[in-house]
């Protein structure tokens, strides 16, 4: 979903802002931004940007805020790393932003809300089922790609939700009613989406899946 500024005080929306501030800093000393120069790996980046922007301007809803639109954000992760995923929801955001679908002003809590944290989500839910679970191509196609972006939207859209409660945008019982159902639909969707998505790079082009690892998945299965 994105957030439109007038749900939230102004406090929200500068706190949003430094904490974007930081996450820049980290992404611009952390990412190691030469192997963008490869031709190969900026154009995944920019086809990922490109595909999540369409994703996100295919929305539903009836109220401010809570749009429902399919997120995509496991799928970035796998392919790209949480760090680029980051940088390619963030231009995504900005491309819907330029489109008009949103303000200014609002794109740094979006950004939090639909970029970092479902990134931040994604990865944690790769290294848990890689922990806890058998290093098997079926594995991670099912648990991680399907259940993995499923898991990933819900999530978001909880996240949004109690932001919106703690922001006194909407009433508990109302979302509870008449919204976070309706994100069952979202995760079911987002699975097939994603998980195919991932299923179809892995088996043609598994070099374009960076959590994907021949090694690990089918050297001697």
């Amino acid at each position: 979903m994105d957030l439109p500024v007038s749900l939230f005080p102004a406090s929200w929306h500068w706190i949003s802002l430094i904490l974007s501030l930081f996450v820049f800093h980290h992404l611009a000393t952390t990412i190691r931004w030469k192997h963008l120069a490869a031709p190969a790996q900026l154009n995944l980046l920019l086809g990922f940007v490109v595909s999540l922007i369409l994703l996100w301007s295919l929305r539903a809803g009836v109220k401010p805020g809570l749009n429902l639109h399919l997120l995509g954000a496991m799928a970035t992760t796998l392919a790209l790393g949480p760090r680029l995923a980051i940088v390619a929801l963030g231009l995504a955001l900005a491309g819907i932003t330029l489109n008009g679908a949103l303000e200014w002003q609002a794109w740094p809590l979006n950004f939090l809300l639909m970029g970092v944290a479902p990134v931040l989500a994604a990865q944690l839910w790769l290294r848990t089922v890689e922990r806890r679970l058998p290093a098997h191509l079926f594995v991670f196609i099912f648990v991680v790609a399907f259940i993995g972006s499923a898991v990933t939207a819900m999530l978001q859209g909880v996240l949004a939700a109690a932001a919106m409660v703690a922001g006194s945008a909407y009433s508990f019982a109302f979302l509870a009613s008449d919204y976070l159902p309706y994100l069952l639909l979202l995760g079911f969707a987002e699975a097939w989406m994603s998980g195919a998505a991932i299923t179809l790079i892995v088996v043609y082009r598994p070099d374009w899946v960076v959590a994907f690892d021949d090694r690990r998945y089918l050297i001697d299965k």
